[in-house]
């Protein structure tokens, strides 16, 4: 994963740079531009008076989206217009984004850290894309320098354009890599559910899931004692030193095992 933001940061990197040139700006310009690449620090030429949101996305509640958060306050003051999804980014059916899109209107901005964090599917990714500029919204990523900046009111429409181009093309590059990230992660997962299957063991070797709890040596004694009213349950969980959710599906496991000597009579 290192590698990959390595490359995606050595690919915006060129091409901001390409368009830099392309359009002369002033060394002023360039450095500012180039220092907000390296150092990420404050945003120049946003208008804070309008009306901003953020998009914060994890594909479970287990993976940590604190640094999205962190990172979106700097550009989004009010924390209610910081929406986020516990979803996949296979698709945008997520309840939080489509909430996004009802919420937004013309002329107000949008904050994501990264590209892929609006989603994983390229054509996807662009199809929203589409929708936010048709709509006059301004879709801003933190990880896209260009998207950041506003040129147009300083160097005129050529620098306008030149950058949109810029951004298209960023967009078309992190937006195949972002596809193809998902497709390997899918085929590392089809990959160990193969292994599973042929040998219940993951790929290093280890079994698949939790350990099977063994039944205690007294189990049998214990158990029988039960059964024949000598003990409660919650008498026989602790002298077995079992959960109650363990101890029943060992008793459980038991009057199976009965009912097969039963029927095999």
């Amino acid at each position: 994963m290192k590698k990959t933001n390595v490359k995606r940061n050595v690919i915006i990197l060129i091409i901001t740079l390409i368009a830099i040139a392309a359009i002369a700006l002033p060394t002023f310009a360039a450095s500012e531009l180039s220092d907000h690449i390296l150092l990420k620090n404050n945003l120049p030429h946003i208008d804070t008076s309008k009306i901003v949101f953020g998009y914060a996305r994890v594909s479970t509640k287990e993976q940590n989206i604190q640094r999205q958060i962190d990172e979106l306050r700097k550009y989004v003051p009010n924390n209610e217009n910081i929406l986020i999804d516990y979803q996949s980014g296979k698709n945008f059916e997520r309840p939080q984004y489509k909430r996004l899109k009802d919420m937004v209107r013309s002329g107000e901005e949008i904050y994501v850290t990264a590209l892929d964090r609006l989603g994983r599917n390229k054509k996807q990714i662009k199809d929203e894309l589409d929708y936010f500029r048709k709509k006059g919204i301004r879709l801003r990523i933190l990880n896209i320098p260009t998207t950041l900046i506003d040129f147009s009111s300083q160097y005129g429409s050529l620098g306008s354009d030149i950058f949109e181009m810029v951004n298209n093309i960023l967009i078309e590059v992190l937006g195949t890599m972002a596809e193809q990230e998902r497709k390997f992660l899918l085929q590392r997962q089809a990959e160990g559910l193969a292994v599973w299957r042929r040998t219940r063991k993951t790929k290093t070797g280890k079994p698949y899931g939790r350990p099977k709890i063994k039944k205690p040596k007294r189990w049998d004694e214990i158990y029988a004692k039960w059964r024949n009213g000598e003990f409660l349950a919650k008498e026989a969980m602790v002298i077995l030193g079992l959960k109650k959710s363990t101890f029943y599906v060992f008793a459980q496991q038991e009057r199976e095992r009965e009912k097969e000597k039963d029927t095999s009579l």
